[in-house]
C-alpha cells in the first residue's frame, strides 16, 4: 500500500468528471488500499479516487471510531433521495474549513463492491451525507461550491493565504 497526495482545493484537478471503472480488477483494489491508507493516514472518513487525481468512480468510507468498517465503493449511483438535512462538513481537500450544507436526508445508492457485484445500500444519517459528499466528488463538484460566492472567495483567500505561509 501506498499514501496518495491529496489535491488541494481550488486545483482545477478536482473538477475533472470522473470515468466509470470497467472492470474490478486488482488495479481497483490496490487503488482502493492506497486510498483507505491515505484517507486514515489524513484522517478522513471518506475518500474519492478524484481527489487523489485518479478520475475513475472508486470512493472508500470508513466512519466507526476503530477505522475498522471499511467500504469500498465501486461506480456509486444514488438512486433515490428523500427529505432534507442540514449538518456541517469539512473535506480532507479544503483542510480547516467547515460549513453547513443541505443534502438528502436518506438516500439509496447502488454500487460495485470489490468482487464486482452489484450492491445496493439504504441509509441516512452520516453514512447518507458521505456517500452524497464523496460522490460530487466523482462529478467534480467540491462542498465549498455549495455555499455562497462571498464564502466560495473568502476560503480560496484563507486557503492561497495559507499555502503563502507554508
Amino acid at each position: 500500500m501506498a499514501l496518495l497526495a491529496i489535491l488541494q482545493y481550488p486545483d482545477e484537478r478536482l473538477h475533472k468528471v470522473a470515468r466509470p471503472v470497467q472492470t474490478v480488477d486488482e488495479r481497483i483494489r490496490t487503488l482502493a488500499a492506497d486510498m483507505a491508507e491515505t484517507m486514515y493516514e489524513a484522517r478522513g472518513i471518506g475518500l474519492a479516487a478524484t481527489q487523489v487525481d485518479v478520475h475513475e468512480r472508486v470512493v472508500v468510507i470508513d466512519l466507526s471510531e476503530e477505522r475498522n468498517a471499511l467500504m469500498v465503493l465501486v461506480n456509486p449511483v444514488i438512486t433515490h433521495k428523500e427529505g432534507q438535512t442540514v449538518y456541517e462538513e469539512g473535506c480532507l481537500s479544503v483542510p480547516g474549513i467547515y460549513d453547513k450544507v443541505t443534502r438528502a436526508e436518506r438516500i439509496t445508492a447502488e454500487y460495485l463492491d470489490l468482487d464486482g457485484n452489484r450492491q445496493t445500500i439504504d441509509t441516512d444519517g452520516l453514512l447518507a451525507i458521505c456517500i452524497q459528499h464523496e460522490i460530487d466528488h466523482l462529478d467534480g463538484k467540491v462542498f465549498v461550491e455549495y455555499l455562497s460566492p462571498l464564502k466560495q472567495n473568502r476560503i480560496r483567500t484563507k486557503i492561497k493565504k495559507r499555502n503563502r505561509e507554508a
